[in-house]
């Protein structure tokens, strides 16, 4: 029996399988979703993704299921709690980082603005289909959101960050031309 052609990023670890079958590089418009991502790619910074993916549980339990709005009214009691919890990455500027971000997202809300419209908008509107030779680090789009969003007063949204997010999230589809994924990811 065959086994599927994968990406060469996820391994043998089922999670990251999983992950990479039914997930990375299929179009998300949900500006909720989109927000988690955005936190979670940020989280990784200086970090695997298998290691937050691994805890992905853990931080959706630490921070309500990662709603905005709920997120937007912890406070210093929750940031020490946070601190405290062995299912996510302890790292205080992250942790206040995601709850500013729910602020940032909540306010955006509040003015009419819609998230996943906005970040799309940032992106081109549609998925950028790459060849998935030449897979860089960040683009200049990814540049571009990146300047956008700290504009906005996001951190830890560096461009390389941004492009990794702009991955996962089916802005870019850079799945390798032998990866079973390719073709349905394109299509979707």
């Amino acid at each position: 029996m065959n086994e599927m052609t994968r990406c060469g990023w996820a391994g043998d670890d089922p999670v990251m399988q999983a992950y990479h079958d039914a997930e990375w590089g299929v179009p998300v418009r949900d500006a909720r979703t989109l927000w988690e991502m955005l936190m979670l790619e940020g989280f990784q910074a200086g970090l695997s993704w298998r290691t937050i993916l691994h805890r992905r549980e853990g931080f959706r339990a630490a921070f309500a299921g990662f709603d905005p709005v709920k997120v937007a009214g912890f406070g210093a009691a929750d940031v020490e709690r946070l601190m405290g919890d062995p299912g996510i990455i302890r790292a205080r500027a992250k942790i206040e980082e995601t709850i500013g971000a729910a602020r940032i997202f909540v306010a955006m809300q509040a003015e009419g603005e819609n998230f996943s419209d906005w970040l799309w908008e940032l992106a081109g509107g549609e998925t950028q289909v790459n060849d998935g030779v030449h897979v860089p680090a960040s683009t200049p789009v990814s540049e571009a959101m990146s300047k956008a969003l700290k504009a906005r007063g996001f951190k830890f949204v560096g461009p390389v960050i941004v492009y990794a997010f702009m991955q996962a999230v089916g802005m870019v589809n850079d799945h390798a031309p032998e990866c079973f994924r390719r073709g349905a990811v394109a299509a979707a």
